[in-house]
């Protein structure tokens, strides 16, 4: 079969999806459900991580109880879903997404947004046809993506030459590159999404501050 080429995993929210105000505004609107102060968006950066629980015991000093939780996660995604119509693509992605295909390269996307949502999401901005697969969660809202990664890369792998180590994650979390470890793929983070710099540097794979710089270095990773 020859040498394979690099596959990119795409992260959707915060990384191809220029969100981050209307997950501010929506985590503020769930804080506000049970008397919580609004957060600033330093402060959620500084702060963020999965499961979202533990995010959110780190901004209430204990894990919200199971009434809280589904309180929370309910008022979260209602206004999320209603600010996300505002939202457009992170500047510069659509032509990255093209010159990755046009290069005979392949790209797949997996998102912690549930699959239902996502899959008409992103149809409507015209992007859909750069990837392999889509695939949003399954199942119950705030874990971690290690899971639903290893499903992805599975049933990448069954449809043709994409393997692991070929791989390269590109998102904007913590768990994004944890997911990627879990599978054995490697990991770019990219700054403009839901995580300090700091934090993203903590977890000790490459950081940047533009999409054009982590598919550089994406392909640098696997060269």
């Amino acid at each position: 079969m020859g040498k394979q080429n690099t596959h990119l995993v795409w992260d959707w929210n915060g990384t191809i999806l220029d969100d981050i105000e209307a997950v501010i505004g929506a985590t503020n609107a769930a804080f506000a459900e049970i008397g919580l102060e609004s957060i600033t968006l330093d402060t959620y950066r500084e702060l963020y991580c999965v499961p979202v629980p533990k995010f959110y015991e780190r901004l209430m000093g204990r894990l919200p109880s199971d009434a809280e939780w589904a309180v929370m996660d309910e008022t979260f995604h209602r206004h999320y879903t209603e600010r996300r119509t505002g939202c457009g693509l992170t500047e510069g992605v659509e032509e990255l997404l093209s010159q990755w295909r046009l290069a005979g390269d392949s790209q797949s996307l997996l998102s912690m947004y549930g699959h239902e949502q996502l899959v008409p999401v992103v149809r409507g901005y015209g992007i859909e046809s750069h990837f392999l697969r889509v695939d949003g969660r399954t199942g119950p809202s705030g874990g971690s993506k290690a899971v639903h990664m290893e499903r992805h890369l599975t049933a990448l792998a069954s449809a043709g030459a994409i393997s692991a180590d070929r791989t390269v994650v590109i998102g904007d979390a913590v768990d994004d590159a944890l997911a990627a470890a879990h599978v054995g793929a490697r990991a770019v983070l990219y700054t403009g999404g839901s995580h300090s710099r700091a934090s993203l540097e903590a977890v000790g794979v490459p950081v940047v501050d533009t999409l054009a710089e982590a598919v550089d270095t994406a392909r640098r990773l696997t060269s």
